[in-house]
């Protein structure tokens, strides 16, 4: 089993299977509008237009878990974050990752890189196979994963 055996569900509410995106280098990450880290999608934004033509996906997984900190609807998130930090990566339906209700993708996550997610702005890495190969904390500001993102598109 790998990420690309997840179907999810885009902001629109459409089914899209993640095998659309085999062969790519996916940064997944649960995201918010009203948290302190949410300066965290310049970073992101960054990281997607550096290496987008190398077969760099950011997936982006609105969550409101967290003290409430996506509140409002798609459309109100997917405004907010184009219009305040320009994002162009895929934006999904807001999801739940821990406890009751966590969505699949998210357990599996937590499956192959132990642990709850302890708040917003969470990141998984994944391979090129749908492989998750590296979890970082939400703390760690995107502009520090270069070398890891580096070595996965290398492969």
């Amino acid at each position: 089993m790998s990420v690309h055996d997840f179907t999810v569900k885009d902001n629109r509410g459409n089914d899209v299977s993640l095998a659309e995106y085999k062969g790519k280098v996916l940064l997944i990450v649960n995201t918010a509008t009203k948290c302190g880290l949410t300066p965290q999608y310049g970073g992101l934004e960054a990281l997607y237009e550096q290496y987008h033509e190398q077969g760099f996906e950011i997936l982006d997984f609105p969550c409101n878990q967290f003290a409430f900190q996506a509140p409002g609807s798609a459309e109100e998130i997917n405004s907010f974050c184009t219009l305040r930090f320009n994002t162009k990566f895929p934006r999904f339906e807001k999801i739940k990752v821990n406890g009751r209700g966590a969505d699949p993708l998210y357990k599996y996550l937590k499956e192959k890189k132990p642990g709850r997610i302890q708040w917003n702005f969470a990141k998984f890495l994944i391979d090129r196979d749908g492989n998750v190969v590296d979890r970082f904390s939400p703390t760690d500001k995107p502009e520090t994963l270069n070398e890891k993102i580096e070595e996965q598109l290398r492969k």
